[in-house]
């Protein structure tokens, strides 16, 4: 592709799936495109998004398993089972789960050998999910009973036991549980020209367990990218000048975004006409949270105002924040 012949897009921020693969029930990827960003916009948004997918996006994982009829090591050796404990503890960390409640569940595993143990052998409760059922636990090779009770916790990062956890008590042993869906990103940033103008397109390739797709993990690391700077937009200075934070709740949706949102949002981003836009200026809506002081009705009584203009505005609020004012 010639970067210098492509047209200039005048849309706002927007980003696209260019491409969507499963390769298998643990292997997933997905590429993403953003555009149009003015220069160096786009390796300050690559690098926050990667970081943030990388570290992070939650995932569910198996963070203990006690073993019944088992030494005090994680070396150690049961009668009429291939694998050694920590052989079996190595196993069950590489299990894909997907859930998506928080806390501690339970889960277990009751069987009876001679027989190969996988995923799909694992009794979980119902908000859990195993993504591929196939993956191996243990090899049975006698009549012998494989009990194992399971904790499952939701989370991020890399949890690592303390050291006081490490120590097995009655069978029960830590796994270093790898909470973390994303399991690579990458980002190139491609240039362009329109007239004197330099812009950006930012490209995404992330990679996934399955655990979550490409698509959910960019969504999610978006967001917490969001409920990150969102509260620094609520800052008031006082008369002295001195600078007050508000300790806000997280957000977690755009229902509790919207407020904040549009108070940062103006009226020029629609592209409206220059007729339009001196409109609103005239009646002082400047911003979108301006506008949504206005019903549909008191929107008509605006002479000069077109018809097409606030069904344009209309379809804006529908399409990027599903709200509608019909």
């Amino acid at each position: 592709m010639i970067w210098d012949k492509l047209e200039i897009s005048k849309s706002p921020l927007q980003w696209k799936c260019l491409d969507s693969k499963t390769e298998s029930k643990r292997y997933h990827y997905g590429r993403f495109s953003l555009s149009p960003l003015l220069k160096g916009q786009a390796n300050t948004i690559a690098i926050a998004i990667r970081r943030t997918l990388l570290g992070e996006v939650e995932g569910t994982s198996i963070t203990y398993a006690k073993i019944e009829k088992t030494t005090v090591h994680d070396y150690s050796t049961m009668s009429g089972i291939k694998e050694s404990v920590h052989d079996i503890l190595l196993n069950l960390k590489e299990i894909v789960l997907k859930s998506e409640l928080y806390g501690i569940h339970k889960a277990s595993i009751c069987t009876v050998g001679p027989r190969n143990v996988t995923a799909q052998d694992i009794i979980l409760p119902s908000s859990i999910k195993i993504i591929d059922g196939t993956q191996h636990i243990a090899s049975l090779t006698k009549s012998v009973p494989f009990n194992v009770m399971l904790t499952i916790e939701r989370n991020q990062g890399y949890a690592i036991p303390s050291q006081s956890s490490r120590r097995h008590k009655n069978g029960l042993f830590p796994i270093d549980a790898p909470c973390m869906p994303v399991r690579n990103v990458n980002f190139s940033i491609h240039s362009y020209k329109s007239e004197n103008d330099i812009r950006e397109m930012l490209i995404f390739e992330i990679w996934t367990n399955g655990g979550l797709t490409p698509r959910e993990a960019f969504y999610e690391a978006c967001w917490k990218l969001i409920d990150l700077i969102v509260p620094l937009l609520h800052m008031e200075e006082d008369m002295n000048g001195a600078k007050d934070f508000f300790a806000l709740p997280i957000l977690t949706r755009m229902d509790k975004l919207g407020k904040a949102l549009f108070q940062h949002l103006f009226m020029n981003q629609l592209e409206l006409s220059s007729k339009n836009s001196s409109c609103f200026q005239q009646t002082f809506i400047y911003r979108l949270s301006d506008f949504l002081n206005y019903s549909r009705q008191n929107s008509k009584t605006f002479e000069d105002l077109d018809k097409k203009s606030i069904k344009k505005i209309m379809e804006f609020f529908q399409k990027r924040f599903g709200i509608n004012l019909t």
